[in-house]
Order: C-alpha cells, then structure tokens, then sequence
C-alpha cells in the first residue's frame, strides 16, 4: 500500500512537473513558416528541446500569431489535423511522433537512436542555433603566442537565410563590439577564452552565445529578424552601434522608420526619411534634392548599391525615384566619408538593394491614390535568388490641390520604375550579384511645354571570400541620365532641347583583417560620356537654329587605402588616404585670355584646339580621412574627424533645388574640381537603460571652386560658360543635436540645426565680384532647422505618427527701385540674398493599420492614412514679381497650401 502511495505521489508529482512546465507562454508572428525553423524560434525563446522525425514534418508549414499562449495549446494548433502527435517531458523536451503518442519512460537513449534532433551547427556550416551551447572555436595550436583571436561569421535570418547586415554583436563583460556588414559578415577581436556574446537583429531580437575561444574561428550565426514579443533587452542595435561606431556622422535608417513618417500622397519616400537626420535640410517643398552641412544638392553622392542615380526624383520631386519595397537598408555619411567612396563634397547616402529571399517566392506591392506598386522574390533553383519590382502613376487629379489651379488645368503626369536584381551563389567563396534599375517621366504644367527624363542603372559584382581574412569584391557598372523638353508655345519659335550623360566604372573593393586592424584597399576607375546640351527645331514651321555643343569625356582613377585601428579597448581610430586622378579628353576646343585678365569677350586672346583623346586638362590630389573615438564609459564617446574631399564634376544650375533643367559640366581649362575640407567633433551617449540616444556634433567646412553666376546670366547652351560663372569659395559651421528614443511603444526623434552656409567670390580674375566682394548666404543657407517624430504603437496592429518640421526661410534677392535707363526701365536689385521667404513650418499626421493575421488568408494586407501638411498651412515655395501699372508687385507661390489626405493599401504574400 505504502508502495501504490509513493508511486501515486510521484506521479502527481511528475504531472505537476510537466503542467508546471507547460505553462510557458510564447508570443510571436509566425508567418509561412516551415516548422524545423517554427521549432527553432520556440527553442530560443523557452529553452524547451524537441525530438522528432524530419521526414514526419516535411513540408509542414506554420502559419499564425501567437500572443502570451501556452506552449501546448499553441502546438495543438500547429499540429491539428497532421496526424503527429507531441508529450512534453519533465525535462523540458517535446517529443513528437506520426500516428499516436508516445508513452514516456523508456530506457535512456531509446529516443536518441530513433529520432532527429536539431543539431547545434557550427563553424563548419549554416549557423550556430542552440543558445545555451558552449561552442569550441579555433585550435589551441595555432598562433600560442597570442592571447587574442578573431571570431568571425555571418549572421543571418532564421526565417528566411538571408544575410542580416547591421546585426550587432557584443562581448558581454568588456563590452567589446562590432557590427555585421552588408553582407552580414562580422568580426570581432577578443581575449583566448570563455565568453557570452550577444547577437542582435535590427528589428530588436537578440540572442546569447556561450564560445571557448581557442584560436581564429568561424561562428555562422542565425536569429530571427522580427521582435518576438520580448520586453528585456540587453543590446540596442541602433543606439550603441553609435556609441561604439568608429564614424562619426553617419546615419542608418530602417524601412520599417520610413514607412512609419507622413509622405505626400501616401507614397513611402527614402529620401525625406533623410531630411529627419540632423544637418540635413531641402531649399523647397515638393523636391527630393537634400542639402547636407551647408553643401549644395550636387555635393551628395547618391548610390543604389554600387550604381550612382544622378537625378534621384520623379515629376520635379513630387516624389523620390526609389521604391521602397526595393531597398534593404539607408545609410548616410556626412563627416568622415568612408576611403572607399569619393567623387563628392558634401555627403554619401547609400541605398542598399533588396534581394531575393531564399525560403519560397512572396511578394509585396501597394495601392494609393496615385500611385501603385508590385514587388515579387523568391528562390531561382537552390543558389539564386531574384526579385523585381515595378512601380507607376496612373492619375493627374491630384495636380488639381496645387494652388494654381488655374494656371495648372492643363497638367499632366506620368512616370514608372523598375528593378531587377539577382544573386547567385557560386559557392561558399563566390558568390555574384546583379542590380538593376531604370525609371522614365514624362509631365507637363501647361500645355506649351513637356518635360521628359530617364535613368538607367547596370552593376555586376562577383564577390569571393579569399580567407578568414580577406576578401574581395571587383563591380563593372553603367549609369546613365538624360533629359529632354519640348518648347510648343509658338509653330516659329517650337523647339526641342535635350542633355544626357553616361559614365562607365570599374571597381575593385579589398578588406583585410587582423587583431586590431581593419585594412580596406581598393581601386575605381570612371569614364565620362558628357552631352552638354543640344536644341534643334520642332515641326517645319519653326525658325530655331540647330545648336549644338561639343561633347565631353573625362577619366577618373582613384586609389585608395583606410585602417581602422582599435589602439585600446576605449580608443580607436581610422585613417585613409584616396589619390585621385582625373583628365579631361579632347576633341574640345576653349577660347584663351590675356594673363592675369577676367574671362570675359573683351579679353579673349586667341584658340587652342584638342584632337580626339587628348588630354585637355588633368588634375590631380588627395583625399584624406581621420577619424578618432574615445569610449569615456560603456555607454558615452568623444569623436573627432577629419576630411577633404575633391569633386571633379558640376552641376550647373540657377535654381535653389534640383530640376529636371539642370545638366552636368566636366571640370575644363577654367571650372576646376570642387575642393572641400571639414573637421567635426561630437558627443555621443545613450541614457534611460540604452533605449534614449543622445548625440551632439560640431562641424566646420571650407570649400573652394564652387560656381556661382554673374546677375542675368544664361547657363543653358553656353559655350563659354567661363565668361559668366564665377570662381566662389564657401564655409560653412553650425551645431547639430539628436535625441532619439529607439525602444518602447513610444518612440521618435528630436532633430536640431543650427548651422550657416556662406559664400564669397574668389580673389581671382572676374568679371564681377558679388555683393562687392563680402560674403553672402548660399541659396540654402537656412540657420534653424527643427524635425520631430513622435511614434505611438497603440497595440501590435495599430500605430500613429507625428511629425513636425521647422526651419528658416530660405535667402532671396529683392528688387528695390525701379530707374530709367537709355530710355528704357530697369530694376535695381539689393544685395543677393540679403532678404529671406516666410519661415517654414508643418505637421503631418500617419496612422498604420496591420491587418488580422488569419491562417487562411491570399495575403497580409495593411492600410496607410494620413494627411500632409495637417494645419493647411501656406508655406511658401518661392517669391515672384510681377509688373502691375508701372509697379512690381510681389507674389508668394506655394506648392500645398491646405491639407492633403492620403490613404494606401498595402500587403505582402
């Protein structure tokens, strides 16, 4: 009796074990999931182990969200109607078998001989998954003498097995830490031993690592993307990455932060994503041209992957040229350029290309009012991956909420762009990538004159992982841009005027690392194909003069070396040097000028001509990068940088923004290359358990050979455009403030500027000195520059978004008096710039609505609502004047003037 006592007694206690066990609640979106990787993810989130068969679940899919279930009813609904069948242990294991339960209590081993756990794997394979394993890296034997090694990997996604970049991995005692690159590759150097790292996802899941450090080794590292409903977080990716980040100025942005901001007709726009960093500002609603640190939007060298866009906006920047189901990632440098980019003065914004996933083919696409989108990706066969998307207009209406409707009745838009982009797999060491990209607008706003331009996009990589070490990446690319306008105003004076330009490049990429050194090393080639501008007559009737100027081709060549060096585990520091050299190929001929002489007819001396190929002009110089950082503690560091930049290339312009009028100039005999230098310092901390970002930079920039242009000047088909633009130097200073709160349901940034951008005519020969020779505002100089965004996640499916935007009013030049001259009225103007537009100001207002996460559904949808410019506010865009009985009177133009309410259908399959 005592016995049938005890044996009931362990029973209930065995039972209550196991229903003790079972109460484990699991939270997470599980969506077309195939279940060894549903199993993984529960794994990591509980500890429990499960043993099965895999040939008992091929193919069974997984498709549900969990919020706080317990972990048997949440696989009662994963297994319902399979016919498998699962008995959870004391141990924490999950036994699942086809046809019937299993009865627990066999021998020891019984279950490992006829079952399939998931392994752990290691370094020798697709990642390390087991969270709770110790994993030996390396071999005591190699290199005894050191005390340090190299870990490195790749960290990829659980759910779809494609490589994470941004992944943040951290030591957990020193604190040491490094970041995944776009490949997804990390590497990081630390003492011989034991160590808990802890990897993190950019969408917030983080996972630990227990590893015996013995030598250099590989750990392959999968972990979901997604944020599994978890509230403790040791490691904030975004926060901390600044505060350890070598750079200084540089700003990452997520798809998921853009998606979430207010966009002008519902439209996902990258670019204004930009303008809610710190010292970066637009000279002109509606424009998608960005001005950075005092520099003009020319200065800004905008990759989409390895591919340069030269006009990166559609219908005169209504809206941004990149679709955002098509872009993985955004990241912005505006201090210390990385050695490896060059060619312009003020910024780079690389815009990373989306891939393929691996797991299955899906899609995504959106709806709005006046525009659509479709992406779909997916697996080509076991190493390739595609995707395409495409993206259209499809109305005018909404030209009619312009203020001059009136004058606008007659306008018409319509633009697309695609993508196409492949990788294939070679193998472990190879791998090839393709991108592609090309967009066409064709609009008009009146129905005299239409406006049409194109870009076109080509880049081959092949990539191959040459060691532990180093690796390689050689890019062929072509880029191509032309515009074209229609003048039908009058059958006599009815033209066509036109410009393209095309550039070639060869690239060739090297990194190379050690314990404390991190070595990139490369070379670029660029070969420029320039039209300056053509206009020819349009119809019979028309008495325009065929006009034509000569073409340019111009060469680049650019070496380039940079060492980030971790001097201690507080300081580091990066240096680098890019030696570039450019030449300007004939044919081409250019006017000579007496010595010491302004360029102007009156002084012209003579011709020289250059035959087909000849070198024209070269010049040549370095560009330097410095860059420091000092850890005050785990959570603050002081930066320092140091630049100078060369720009070999002009865009010629009279307008504050970019315009689909504007063409490009190869630097000659007289429009030399641009030259920048900028030192910055900054103050970078994260507060309130790493959830707040704070951040405070410095930045002063001098700038020479920039070009401005003589008052009444012509641009357009100007030969000798020597003779009316000016030789200009430029600085520019200011203070830029960030605090941004990355965790919680409410979460957002406060974004400050002040800064000052000036210009000043050269003390060269010139025709004119502007405003006597004092310096001026640059058309964007703007000193005060405010943006805040304020995100509220109500519960998972809904959330709302604020934003607000400020800034100064951009400098004009006014006319003052009107005065009869040789008969006829002319007006005399002030100073140029010395007056300024109304200061800006608007609130946008977003609310996202994740649709119900239904088993049994074609696709997961959401909808997007908002309203720009909430307050109906007249920001003015420009002012005009217009002769009125004798007087000039001034006019303010504004693009939106009252509200605009948007609503757009998403959703993803």
């Amino acid at each position: 009796m005592k016995c049938v006592l005890a044996i009931v007694v362990l029973l209930f206690c065995g039972l209550g074990a196991v229903a003790q066990q079972d109460s484990v609640r699991v939270s997470g979106i599980y969506r077309e999931m195939p279940f060894f990787r549903f199993v993984q993810s529960i794994e990591f989130e509980t500890g429990y182990r499960f043993v099965f068969r895999e040939s008992d679940t091929q193919g069974l899919m997984v498709n549900l969200q969990a919020q706080d279930v317990e972990l048997r009813t949440l696989l009662g609904q994963v297994l319902a109607g399979t016919g498998l069948f699962f008995v959870i242990d004391g141990d924490r294991k999950v036994w699942i078998t086809k046809g019937k339960p299993i009865t627990l209590g066999f021998s020891t081993g019984y279950f490992e001989l006829q079952f399939d756990s998931i392994p752990p794997r290691t370094e020798d394979g697709l990642g390390a998954f087991a969270k709770n394993q110790v994993f030996a890296i390396g071999r005591e034997t190699d290199n005894p003498e050191s005390k340090k090694a190299t870990l490195s990997g790749i960290v990829s996604s659980v759910e779809y097995g494609k490589p994470m970049p941004g992944a943040v991995v951290v030591e957990k005692v020193n604190f040491t830490q490094t970041v995944a690159d776009r490949e997804g590759r990390y590497s990081i150097t630390l003492d011989k031993g034991r160590h808990t790292l802890y990897v993190q996802s950019i969408g917030g899941y983080q996972e630990p690592r227990h590893i015996d450090l013995k030598g250099d080794g590989i750990l392959n590292v999968e972990i979901p993307e997604s944020v599994l409903s978890l509230d403790e977080v040791v490691v904030s990716s975004g926060a901390l990455s600044q505060v350890n980040k070598l750079e200084m100025g540089v700003q990452s942005l997520s798809i998921a932060e853009v998606k979430r901001l207010p966009a002008v007709m519902g439209e996902v726009d990258i670019l204004r994503g930009i303008l809610t960093v710190p010292g970066v500002n637009t000279a002109g609603e509606a424009t998608v041209g960005f001005n950075v640190r005092g520099g003009s939007a020319d200065q800004n060298l905008i990759l989409y992957g390895a591919s340069t866009v030269f006009n990166p906006s559609h219908v005169f920047g209504f809206f941004s040229a990149f679709n955002s189901d098509m872009v993985s990632g955004v990241e912005l440098h505006k201090s210390t350029v990385p050695v490896n980019y060059g060619g312009r003065l003020s910024s780079v914004l690389a815009i990373e290309p989306q891939f393929g996933r691996k797991e299955k083919i899906g899609g995504s696409g959106g709806i709005g009012i006046l525009t659509s989108r479709l992406s779909v990706d997916g697996p080509l066969g076991e190493n390739t991956t595609f995707v395409v998307g495409a993206r259209g207009t499809y109305s005018n209406w909404a030209l009619d909420l312009l203020e001059e409707n009136a004058e606008l009745s007659g306008s018409q838009v319509n633009f697309y762009d695609w993508n196409a982009n492949l990788r294939h797999q070679i193998n472990e060491k190879n791998s090839l990538e393709l991108t592609s990209y090309g967009s066409r607008d064709q609009f008009r706003f009146d129905p005299d004159t239409s406006y049409s331009y194109k870009n076109l996009n080509l880049a081959l990589s092949w990539r191959r992982y040459i060691s532990e070490r180093l690796e390689g990446k050689i890019t062929l690319s072509r880029d191509a841009y032309e515009f074209n306008i229609e003048g039908l105003d009058n059958p006599l004076n009815s033209f066509d005027y036109g410009f393209d330009i095309a550039q070639l490049q060869l690239r060739t990429d090297f990194e190379y690392r050690t314990e404390k050194h991190l070595l990139d090393f490369g070379f670029q080639g660029i070969q420029y194909l320039l039209n300056p501008g053509h206009m020819s007559p349009h119809g019979a009737e028309s008495i325009v003069t065929d006009r034509q100027l000569d073409r340019e081709e111009g060469r680049e060549f650019s070496l380039f070396i940079g060492d980030e060096f971790q001097w201690t585990d507080r300081l580091a520091f990066n240096f680098g040097v890019r030696y570039m050299l450019y030449q300007l190929l004939g044919p081409a001929q250019f006017k000579t000028y007496a010595e010491g002489m302004p360029y102007s007819p009156g002084n012209v001396s003579g011709e020289v001509d250059f035959g087909p190929r000849e070198v024209v002009q070269t010049y040549h110089g370095p560009e330097l990068r410095f860059g420091g950082r000092y850890l005050l503690d785990k959570k603050s560091s002081l930066k320092l940088g140091l630049s100078t930049m060369r720009q070999n290339i002009h865009l010629l312009s009279n307008s504050s923004v970019i315009t689909p009028t504007d063409s490009w100039k190869l630097s000659d005999r007289y429009l030399k290359p641009q030259l920048g230098q900028q030192a910055s310092v900054g103050y970078f901390r994260t507060i309130f358990k790493n959830s707040v970002e704070v951040s405070t930079e410095f930045f002063y920039r001098e700038m020479e050979n920039l070009l401005d242009y003589r008052s009444g000047a012509s641009i357009i088909l100007n030969e000798h455009l020597e003779q009316d633009a000016l030789n200009t130097d430029g600085k520019s200073y200011g203070a830029e403030f960030l605090i941004k709160k990355n965790m919680g349901n409410l979460r957002g940034s406060l974004a400050y500027t002040y800064s000052r951008s000036l210009l000043k005519t050269s003390d060269e020969p010139s025709v004119e000195k502007i405003n006597k020779g004092k310096a001026y505002p640059s058309n964007f100089d703007q000193p005060h520059n405010l943006v805040v965004v304020a995100n509220y996640e109500a519960t998972k499916r809904i959330n709302t978004t604020v934003n607000l935007s400020y800034s100064t009013g951009r400098p004009i030049t006014l006319p003052a008096a009107e005065f009869d001259y040789g008969g006829s009225e002319r007006v005399y103007y002030t100073d140029r710039n010395a007056y300024r537009i109304p200061d800006y100001f608007r609130i946008d207002l977003s609310l996202n609505l994740e649709g119900s996460h239904k088993v049994d559904k074609l696709a997961h949808s959401s909808w997007s609502l908002g309203v720009y410019n909430l307050l109906g506010r007249s920001n003015p865009y420009s002012v005009y004047f217009v002769p009125d009985q004798g007087q000039l009177r001034g006019y303010q133009l504004s693009i939106f003037a009252r509200p605009i309410p948007y609503v757009t259908y998403n959703f993803r399959f």
